[in-house]
């Protein structure tokens, strides 16, 4: 089974990420907030795709997308961004740091699917 890492300060937000995961058939592991995250990625955990929210306490969600980017070992994990903020600025930020898809909160399984399918990992 596809492991994922989900990466959000909000504990109910990730834990409902969590669930529509299973129900699509995959497990995930959970950091909540990009400090947890960063310790996590850094004991070596490479996940085969992230789901990881834009804005957090602390580092932003944009600096842990461009030190994945920047990580060889995370460099080709794909990341699907999570987030509440639908400005087209943010859109095409992300995509640059490359994102492989954007979802916006609150997420529904067919959001996570389509975002999925785009990063080609179903």
């Amino acid at each position: 089974m596809t492991e994922a890492l989900i990466i959000d300060d909000n504990r109910s937000t990730a834990d409902a990420l969590s669930q529509m995961l299973t129900v699509l058939g995959f497990k995930s592991r959970m950091a909540y907030g990009s400090s947890a995250a960063m310790s996590m990625l850094g004991s070596g955990f490479t996940p085969k795709f992230i789901f990881l929210d834009l804005n957090m306490p602390g580092v932003a969600g944009t600096e842990v997308l461009a030190f994945l980017r920047r990580e060889p070992r995370l460099l080709h994990v794909p990341v699907v961004v999570v987030t509440s903020d639908d400005q087209p600025e943010t859109r095409t930020k992300v995509l640059r740091l490359g994102a492989k898809a954007i979802v916006i909160k609150p997420a529904t399984i067919e959001s996570l699917e389509t975002a999925l399918k785009k990063s080609k990992i179903l």
